[in-house]
């Protein structure tokens, strides 16, 4: 059954005839004589007696009004209740981060989003498993440096750099002549670091090679910052991790990774609409980073 037939038979129905319901709906006449006619040839019945004067229902037509017309009416409410929930934050927003980012910055970043959205249900799950989406239930996932996925899509929202950072107290080596050769340096990295890795560094003009001598080894970076405040060596570490730490003085900055910057995305399934919701908490992820790291969306 056409459903745009079956309304405009509801419209004429309604309104006792074909001409008073194309001056209410602005609909033309013809347009709905031909629609009910379609719909009666359709259905094989007669639903409108039509008089030169008036119009009347007849009983197959009047028992097709009487049930359908509630139904469509819930239809098109429907409708508006979509197209106001698509404009308007609410529901359920599922959210993947990275471990060491979600400890740094999505604790304050949910905070505010409850805040400014409290008809959204947020939950941010910590992981640095690779989730799909759809299967695991969620409607934004945030990775570092992803690979191309066709069923993702999304927009790079932050970049990060790689920082070499040591305890105030520990001296950073001067630059080398080209080709000089690496300079050996204690350190604490990531478990495992290959044994024969060198970090490229720059700091404005100057610019140094230094191959790190591991005296600790650890799995997370989170403890790596907490050994170097501790004094036990450098580190090559994400800036959001160690900013706060080289500005308050209690981390010395060495210089700057030479690859390039670590891109972090936000992603979701290619198959869903960018919702409110969504939107809304990226928003909040641009706020979090005034005019450090954030990268506008192009």
């Amino acid at each position: 059954m056409d459903l745009q037939a079956l309304a405009d038979f509801n419209l004429v129905a309604a309104h006792g005839g074909f001409g008073r319901a194309s001056r209410m709906s602005g609909r033309a006449k013809a347009t709905l004589s031909r629609r009910v006619a379609e719909l009666e040839q359709s259905l094989g019945v007669r639903l409108i007696e039509r008089g030169s004067q008036s119009l009347r229902l007849t009983d197959e037509g009047r028992a097709l009004h009487e049930r359908t017309s509630g139904p469509l009416s819930d239809i098109a409410e429907a409708g508006e209740a979509v197209v106001l929930g698509a404009s308007t934050p609410r529901g359920r927003l599922r959210v993947s981060a990275p471990v060491l980012l979600a400890h740094v910055a999505f604790g304050r970043i949910g905070a505010r989003f409850a805040r400014g959205y409290p008809d959204v249900q947020l939950e941010i799950v910590a992981e640095d498993r690779m989730v799909d989406p759809v299967e695991d239930g969620y409607d934004l996932v945030i990775r570092i440096n992803p690979s191309p996925d066709e069923r993702l899509v999304g927009r790079r929202v932050l970049n990060d750099e790689l920082l070499v950072v040591a305890h105030p107290d520990i001296s950073r080596p001067m630059s080398t002549v080209r080709g000089a050769g690496d300079i050996a340096v204690d350190a604490v990295v990531m478990s495992p670091t290959p044994a024969d890795t060198l970090w490229r560094i720059r700091n404005g003009h100057d610019e140094i090679t230094l191959r790190p001598r591991p005296v600790l080894r650890l799995s997370s970076m989170q403890m790596m910052r907490d050994a170097v405040l501790a004094g036990a060596g450098v580190a090559l570490l994400p800036k959001l991790l160690v900013d706060d730490d080289i500005a308050a003085g209690r981390l010395a900055y060495w210089g700057t990774d030479a690859r390039p910057p670590v891109e972090i995305w936000a992603l979701q399934s290619s198959r869903r609409l960018v919702g409110a919701k969504v939107r809304a908490f990226l928003d909040i992820v641009e706020q979090a980073f005034p005019n450090r790291v954030f990268v506008p969306p192009a």
